[in-house]
């Protein structure tokens, strides 16, 4: 319990206790918010916008903690400061931070005065905890491979490690969100049956309670706060939304140069290839250097990816190869890790560079660019970025780093570690988007450039089970970019083992309905040539349905970076309202058109699928409707999954093109879903590069209006490098047995009004 001494302005001098009221009075309107002083600490109520709280509790010299995360800077919140006889208040238009005097403790309440999240005790000693009164439903918190989405009754611990990502961000559908601003091993224990407050966290190091509450009538507005505080999502390149081939690993030039040949020689569309690690001599890793035998000449194979329409990233990693001239430069510049780590595979011993000093980012940049930058990769591969020093989890705790004690800084060294390739790709490789694939995450790494793959997974029916759950709280953490190897990272011979093959179609499948479609794993490759003949015809299906996306896809990528969007999302953000979509841990909206239910068992000709309620929806291969609130049983072959539409959704599909930026005049086709209204919003740009952050992009409004059925396509707003002054459209009704037939269009900018008198719904179950 905080027993209050004192209160005041924020940024003032604290009044004594007995004039509690008077100086209230006096000091209204404060600037910046609210300063109490209390018998153990100082506690600060910081306004960074009308919908988010700072709050700081410490030692009268505590500052916060370690929190490279946060880059915003307090907005001029309007607001009033009120005496209410038990309790202080900061009340904004839209926020409530009500104060109790008898304990200093913090409720969070809306603009009606509803309770939305109360503080209850808290600690400060070895380590900090601070528990909250709610029974809210808590998603979030990264990515954790345990099946969980709703993490009621579980405690999740958040240290980085391979496959498990710790990020400490809580999403609630129940409308509000919560930063905790400590990079320590963290344990997060929600709705506890033994006795226990509703959530604790508790972090193992710390010197204070620091942490943003964010305010948001849906999941969508706390993520918007989220990426205000910790920095909005840049626009990927069209081609990472193509498919990736990859292998641990491509061991030669010659090698790694076939692949994307072999695609293009079968016809079958591919966008990038990626180097795996060990390109380098035996006891050089970490020089970013080839190994010359293997890898002639890398410039001239590089240049030939490329001549193919193909791009290329390779990997790198922190560490270090003991007697490396890289680790030198590194060590002159007090820019090491102290300990020296054990490496089982492939063996040696090696250091790790410090992340968190600012001259060790600057020369790792510099040394991954002079060797390998300057020989034109797309993108970097930051492998084993946790991280894992020899491969242990939580090693890096007992270390000492530029930031302070290994154990108070731990989790951001992912954080660090991709800031400093994206700021360093941005300065000098300026024509090309940053692309980064990172093993591990922190918090605010959505600002640079980054997707987060799942790690070193198995190939079993249970992890691609786990993948989903894991990849929806990921989201739900803020940072919207998640893959995963398809078919899992150690997986068997498929040419070997059947049972497997089905396996890695259903993961194949789900591949296509995430925001990077990415095929890798160890031993045999997962090259298409490498499947049998029908099941080939059933992947290159499944590639050419990611292509026809593609539209969609880099519509939807602007719309995270433009409206705080989110790919994939779990139920809870659109259906807030029904109980049973909250319950749904193996469904997912893929933007707000598409949801998708992978098939999750082998064997198995048909899927139960719940439908959310408050829409109907239309099976996405048939047109066939239904109403929502109802679980149905879809069939499915092994060629398909159920895939459903919402009601009111404008989809466009393109054609099917070798590679993304591939020319093409063919139109693309809008399907118009009946059953509601429904806007959509048709975004393209020059594919790469950064104009559109000077506006060099163009959108199409879209309008379905389900009463007349006529849909309006407004005037194109703005132009970009490149741009066609006409595009051909296919439109169609998405409902089966309307009837109604296909409207060939040429658009050239100016707004159009189509009639669809028939686009209705005929039948539905």
């Amino acid at each position: 319990m905080r027993r209050l001494l004192a209160v005041g302005c924020l940024a003032a001098i604290c009044c004594s206790s007995a004039a509690w009221a008077d100086s209230v009075k006096q000091q209204l309107p404060c600037d910046d918010g609210l300063e109490l002083q209390t018998e153990d600490g100082i506690l600060h109520i910081e306004l960074m916008s009308p919908t988010i709280a700072h709050v700081t509790f410490g030692r009268p010299e505590y500052a916060g903690n370690y929190d490279p995360d946060v880059i915003a800077k307090p907005e001029k919140v309007a607001y009033r400061v009120a005496d209410d006889g038990d309790s202080f208040t900061l009340t904004t238009s839209a926020l409530t931070v009500k104060v109790g005097k008898a304990d200093a403790a913090i409720t969070f309440l809306d603009s009606k005065g509803q309770v939305i999240l109360a503080e209850g005790d808290h600690s400060v000693g070895l380590g900090v905890t601070q528990t909250f009164k709610t029974r809210a439903t808590i998603y979030g918190l990264g990515q954790h491979q345990n099946g969980l989405l709703d993490y009621s009754g579980h405690s999740i611990h958040l240290q980085q490690a391979n496959g498990d990502v710790g990020i400490p961000m809580i999403v609630s559908p129940d409308g509000f969100g919560v930063l905790w601003n400590n990079a320590a091993a963290t344990d997060v224990s929600v709705n506890q049956p033994d006795g226990k407050a509703p959530l604790v966290i508790s972090s193992e190091a710390g010197h204070g309670v620091d942490y943003d509450f964010i305010l948001g009538a849906k999941i969508d507005d706390v993520i918007g706060g989220y990426r205000w505080l910790t920095g909005q999502v840049p626009m990927m390149a069209r081609w990472t939304l193509g498919m990736w081939q990859s292998k641990e690993h491509y061991a030669t030039q010659d090698e790694l140069e076939s692949i994307p040949r072999r695609y293009r020689s079968m016809g079958i569309p591919i966008d990038a290839v990626v180097q795996d690690w060990q390109y380098w001599l035996p006891g050089q890793w970490g020089s970013h250097q080839f190994d010359p035998k293997r890898y002639p000449d890398p410039k001239a194979m590089v240049a030939a990816i490329h001549a193919m329409h193909v791009h290329t990233i390779i990997s790198v990693w922190p560490r270090f190869d003991l007697g490396t001239k890289n680790l030198a430069e590194l060590k002159q510049a007090d820019a090491v890790l102290p300990g020296v780590f054990k490496n089982v595979y492939p063996p040696g011993f090696g250091r790790w560079y410090d992340a968190w000093s600012a001259k060790g980012r600057q020369i790792y940049w510099s040394q991954i660019m002079k060797n390998l930058g300057v020989l034109g990769f797309d993108g970097w591969w930051l492998d084993g970025d946790e991280a894992e020093l020899g491969g242990v989890p939580g090693e890096i705790r007992g270390e000492s780093t530029a930031a302070g004690p290994g154990i108070a800084v731990n989790n951001s060294f992912p954080l660090l570690h991709t800031t400093a390739v994206h700021d360093g790709m941005r300065r000098d490789q300026p024509d090309k988007r940053v692309f980064i694939l990172s093993r591990s995450a922190y918090a605010g790494q959505q600002r640079n450039g980054a997707i987060t793959w799942s790690g070193d997974t198995h190939a079993s029916w249970d992890t691609l089970a786990k993948q989903i759950p894991a990849a929806l709280n990921f989201s739900m953490s803020g940072i919207p970019y998640w893959s995963a190897d398809i078919g899992g990272f150690f997986s068997p011979d498929p040419r070997k083992d059947k049972a497997y093959v089905e396996l890695f179609v259903r993961w194949h499948q789900f591949g296509v309905f995430s925001p990077m479609f990415r095929i890798h794993g160890s031993g045999q490759g997962k090259e298409i040539w490498n499947f049998d003949k029908p099941t080939q015809k059933i992947l290159i299906d499944d590639v050419k349905l990611r292509y026809r996306l593609l539209p969609y896809l880099y519509s939807m990528a602007w719309d995270v970076t433009h409206n705080h969007g989110t790919m994939m999302r779990a139920l809870a953000f659109d259906f807030a309202d029904d109980p049973q979509a909250l319950k749904v841990t193996d469904e997912y909206m893929f933007g707000k058109a598409f949801l998708v239910a992978p098939v999750l068992q082998p064997g198995v000709s048909s899927r139960s699928v719940y439908l959310p309620s408050g829409s109907h929806w239309f099976d996405f291969q048939t047109g066939k409707a239904y109403d929502g609130g109802q679980r149905v049983d879809m069939p499915t072959t092994l060629a398909s999954i159920p895939v459903l539409v919402r009601d009111g959704s404008i989809v466009p599909l393109g054609p099917v093109k070798p590679y993304a930026d591939a020319p093409s005049d063919a139109p693309t086709k809008l399907t118009v879903y009946p059953g509601r209204d429904g806007d959509y919003t048709l975004y393209n740009d020059s594919g790469d590069g950064y104009g559109y952050q000077r506006g060099e992009y163009a959108v199409i409004a879209m309008h379905w209006d389900d009463e007349r059925h006529v849909l309006s396509i407004a005037a194109k707003k703005g132009r970009y490098p490149g741009m066609r002054d006409k595009i051909r459209f296919r439109v169609v009704c998405g409902a089966a047995q309307t009837g109604s037939k296909s409207i060939a269009i040429a658009y050239g900018g100016t707004a159009m009004r189509l009639s669809m008198p028939s686009c209705r719904i005929r039948n539905r179950e």
